[in-house]
């Protein structure tokens, strides 16, 4: 099959599955041929392709439109059933405890005037959420009573398709009826877990990893077992098959994309490989890919449900770290395990409230996301600039910092006599926050190793916080300033 001739079937089943509505514009050339990776040429052939059997048809000035009478045709079918969970392993011992520790330091960081360098949240202030909370007051506002059957899981479907189509312009057409709407991506990967593993179960993360996931382990009673990720790399897949060799696993928690604390982003070819080696033992990945529209490069990176073809990844992620964390909307794409996580979806919380599922649903389809994307990438790759270099400068001889590739966190490896969490609370004492490597794994592997956050305006504040934070730990390391 040629490109074009791939390219127009791709779109031709994402209007089948609803992904494009009657009337709506599909992506325009130049947009295309940046999301598929192919050449103008192509697309044109591909579009070409589509009015001949009329599926689209092009407006002057105005681009491609999906035609009424196509959308209508290749109206989807019902879906199939869909396969239920696999057998789980033998249980083993749990052995899972940072919650007191990221709780303590979470409730320092909301502290009045801190400085929020230790913050796992994105600055607020760079978010639209003026604009949606205008569309969830509309919203309030014309239904005084909301119909709560209308959203019981799966979720809210225009969410969904805007979803699926998002997906779907970004190169990975996905099926609609797949996605579960959730309580932000915490709530998906609970689910997911849930779905895959029962207490006692072993389960494989990053180290270091994101505490989130060591708190779903130790929430349901689960082991983490921890492998050495690279911070350009990734997890270490030669030490995973070993682990996978050694015991039984119930399911791999990974970060691919931008992971936190590290920032790397996996090569399509390690992505590969992972996928692959899990497949061939019948182990499910949860993909946390919450970061996925924070890349500095040109095009968003490729995700683990990439290279699935067997159901097994159950992909995570939301729109708490790119549009608005207030409203709390996340979502699974769970491949087989699909029917599970939105049964536990219901027994757990119920239902996602309806209005802001509609709200950012609106957002999404008549303003403008991607500029917004656009100036939230170059804010945060300038400023890791800024406070990487800055770091360098001001802290002792010795420190290193890692390279982000998207997101917001900057991790940093100090010299092996200072202890972070002591630094933790020095620099609270001075109204200053920082991200203790203690919480991001179950281990003592990184008590030398700070996370710090860019996202927030740089400001003479933030620097001379910066050049404190640096003079402490200089003190500490019993070293002269640089």
């Amino acid at each position: 099959m040629k490109l074009y001739e791939k390219l127009a079937d791709e779109i031709t089943e994402a209007v089948r599955r609803g992904v494009f509505a009657a009337g709506e514009r599909i992506a325009s050339v130049r947009q295309a041929s940046q999301q598929h990776g192919v050449s103008i040429k192509t697309v044109l052939h591909a579009y070409a392709l589509l009015e001949s059997r009329g599926i689209v048809e092009s407006r002057p000035q105005s681009g491609y439109f999906v035609r009424d009478a196509a959308a209508r045709a290749l109206a989807p079918a019902p879906a199939a059933p869909r396969a239920g969970r696999k057998s789980a392993p033998p249980p083993v011992p749990a052995t899972v405890d940072v919650s007191r520790l990221v709780l303590s330091t979470l409730r320092s960081i909301r502290a009045h005037d801190a400085v929020p360098f230790g913050s796992p949240y994105p600055d607020p202030s760079l978010f639209p959420w003026r604009r949606i909370n205008q569309y969830a007051n509309a919203i309030a506002r014309r239904h005084a009573s909301w119909n709560l059957i209308d959203d019981l899981p799966p979720g809210n479907p225009e969410l969904i398709r805007q979803i699926a189509r998002r997906y779907a312009e970004n190169g990975l057409p996905v099926d609609p009826d797949e996605i579960v709407i959730t309580l932000g991506a915490t709530e998906a990967i609970n689910l997911s877990l849930q779905a895959v593993a029962k207490p006692g179960d072993t389960v494989v993360v990053e180290s270091p990893t994101y505490y989130a996931m060591l708190h779903a382990i130790e929430r349901l009673g689960m082991r983490a077992i921890e492998v050495a990720t690279h911070p350009v790399d990734g997890i270490d897949i030669d030490a995973l098959a070993k682990v996978i060799a050694r015991q039984k696993i119930a399911a791999c928690m990974v970060m691919p994309n931008f992971q936190n604390p590290l920032g790397f982003c996996m090569s399509d070819e390690r992505k590969r490989q992972l996928v692959e080696l899990l497949a061939a033992h019948e182990i499910p990945a949860i993909e946390n890919d919450v970061y996925q529209e924070l890349y500095f490069g040109d095009a968003r990176p490729s995700t683990l449900k990439t290279f699935d073809t067997q159901g097994l990844v159950l992909h995570c992620a939301s729109f708490s770290k790119s549009l608005t964390a207030s409203y709390r909307i996340g979502w699974a794409l769970p491949g087989r395990y699909r029917a599970q996580v939105e049964k536990l979806k219901f027994l757990n919380t119920l239902t996602t409230p309806s209005v802001p599922q509609v709200a950012v649903a609106d957002y999404l389809r008549q303003d403008g996301y991607d500029r917004h994307l656009r100036h939230l990438r170059r804010v945060y790759r300038q400023q890791a600039s800024i406070m990487s270099a800055l770091v360098l400068r001001f802290f002792p001889v010795g420190t290193r910092v890692s390279t982000p590739r998207g997101g917001y966190v900057l991790w940093v490896e100090l010299p092996v006599a200072i202890d972070s969490m002591r630094l933790y609370q020095l620099a609270l004492e001075r109204g200053i926050t920082v991200g203790p490597g203690m919480m991001f794994s179950t281990r003592n592997d990184f008590r030398h190793f700070v996370r710090l956050n860019y996202s927030y305006p740089w400001t003479a504040q933030a620097e001379a916080a910066l050049k404190t934070l640096g003079e402490l730990a200089t003190a500490m390391a019993g070293t002269e300033p640089r």
